[in-house]
């Protein structure tokens, strides 16, 4: 039974790794000014934000102290704003 946890953990932890991972990645492919149109925190606030959710992650597991705030915060962006900046329109409108 241990075991089973044991390996339940190591998914758990690469998901939550790969999830931000992902948060991170995106916030830096994102154009800086749909940041600022879609009324969200700016580009480089957000690329701060993942990139240490990132590390806290990779360095003190999924369910430490850091962890937990660090999924949130990734959640937060994929949910929250990676939409909203998505799907604003990209370069010169004319």
């Amino acid at each position: 039974m241990a075991m089973f946890e044991g390996w339940v953990l190591l998914i758990l932890g690469w998901a939550g790794l790969a999830l931000t991972a992902w948060a991170f990645v995106d916030a830096l492919i994102r154009p800086a000014a749909g940041f600022v149109a879609a009324g969200k925190l700016t580009k480089p606030g957000w690329a701060a934000i993942t990139g240490l959710s990132v590390v806290a992650v990779y360095f003190f597991g999924l369910l430490s102290f850091l962890g937990l705030p660090a999924i949130i915060a990734a959640i937060v962006y994929l949910v929250d704003v990676r939409p909203a900046v998505r799907g604003l329109p990209r370069g010169n409108s004319w």
